[in-house]
């Protein structure tokens, strides 16, 4: 099937299936299983790592008793190979009862009773990634009342083992099942990232109204440049990316992996940072209860939390590739602020960059700029005025910026500045 009658048999389909249950008009903020502990089910010799209902419940012990709930990071989120191989007797997907002897009812109360929301993960195709049951076209229905029945507050719908009709056809009539179910939840789509994430294979216009989040690209890894790679895309495509993108429907560049294995400290904070100005979904995946100090202050950081989750929703662009491998990127935000983030594309010693917020396209007037991971404020601004940074390789420089006698929210507080 070409990709224009592809795309007005998906214009038919959405005409009957908006997704408009007013979930997140922010980006959606958690912890997900998948890059730190993939598809763990050795139970007996990795008890405290595998895929079972004791790791998703110290999760969430850990989310409300170490401080992230607070700040934002709601939903716990299963993702694959927690499934039976085979559904039950009324055709119904089922838990592998060893590792989840509970069943899903009363992990998503457990889950509840924190104040938390729980996410599930399926697959629209004959099997999921990882071979498990998938949801065909002829099982949508039922998956979506199971979900409901058991209390799921977030839904990511795979695609592995599927194909482009299929897709076509089975996202919005997921969508539709949601909704039917009458209980509000989330709706993440892979969609995209099966079809190659551009128009005009994907209709991003038509996805907003059948999903609230999506991924476009390749899944991250837990490396520096994974997170360089996935980047590189979202920036080189912003001009289709940015604009699909507000409250409601989001870019998903996947999870964060700081606190694992593969980022420095700079690498993590340059992830942190890039997520915010994308507004992206801030799902962690990590090891919440063994996480250093460095990584959790930069999760926790309320400045960049606050960017990310910007009530105006704008996604931010990249303004300029500087050959000295300096790069800097801009987001509007609410009460004509803006953010400012400086990537050092360098691997050999902090570089000292010169610039001024005029030539950043910013108009004539005095600014005040705080350093989002130095915690402290900058020194008065005025547009025309020439400042310099030091960036260090492969880390960042992040400052909110606002007009001189506004008022600046951080940390928790409006301050009369």
């Amino acid at each position: 099937m070409g990709a224009l009658a592809a795309t007005q048999l998906l214009g038919l389909i959405s005409l009957s299936v908006t997704l408009d249950n007013g979930l997140l008009k922010t980006p959606p903020m958690g912890w997900m299983a998948w890059e730190r502990f993939r598809c763990d089910v050795d139970c007996r010799d990795d008890p405290e790592n595998c895929i079972s209902e004791g790791l998703f419940r110290d999760m969430a012990d850990r989310l409300v008793e170490d401080g992230w709930k607070e700040l934002g990071y709601e939903y716990v989120i299963i993702d694959d190979c927690w499934m039976s191989m085979l559904r039950d007797k009324q055709g119904r997907l089922q838990p592998e009862p060893s590792r989840f002897p509970s069943g899903i009812d009363k992990l998503a109360r457990y889950i509840h009773d924190h104040g938390l929301k729980l996410g599930i993960y399926a697959d629209m195709g004959t099997h999921t990634c990882m071979g498990f049951p998938g949801t065909t076209l002829e099982k949508i229905e039922i998956d979506a009342q199971t979900f409901a029945s058991w209390g799921v507050d977030y839904l990511k719908f795979d695609g592995c083992y599927s194909n482009p009709v299929d897709q076509m056809l089975g996202y919005p009539l997921m969508s539709k099942a949601l909704n039917a179910t009458g209980r509000p939840m989330a709706y993440s789509c892979s969609w995209p990232a099966y079809l190659g994430g551009l128009p005009p294979y994907v209709n991003y216009s038509l996805l907003g109204e059948i999903c609230h989040l999506w991924r476009n690209y390749y899944d991250i890894q837990d490396s520096w440049d994974s997170v360089l790679g996935i980047v590189d895309w979202f920036f080189n495509n912003q001009d289709e990316l940015q604009p699909a993108a507000g409250p409601g429907r989001w870019n998903d560049p996947d999870m964060l992996i700081i606190g694992n294995f593969g980022l420095s400290v700079d690498q993590a904070r340059s992830q942190m940072a890039l997520w915010a100005m994308m507004a992206a979904p801030l799902i962690m995946s990590n090891d919440l209860r063994n996480m250093d100090n460095s990584a959790r202050a930069i999760l926790q950081n309320r400045v960049a939390i606050a960017i990310n989750q910007d009530p105006m929703g704008i996604q931010g662009r990249r303004l300029l590739q500087e050959k000295s491998h300096i790069e800097v990127y801009w987001r509007p935000l609410s009460n004509s602020a803006s953010a400012l983030v400086f990537l050092s594309r360098r691997t050999d010693m902090p570089y000292l960059y010169h610039t001024s917020l005029a030539k950043l396209n910013y108009e004539a007037g005095n600014y005040e700029a705080y350093d989002v991971f130095m915690g402290s404020m900058v020194k008065r601004l005025n547009a025309t005025t020439d400042f310099t940074i030091s960036v260090n390789p492969s880390g960042v420089v992040m400052w909110y910026i606002y007009p001189e006698h506004t008022i600046m929210c951080y940390e928790g507080k409006n301050v009369n500045l």
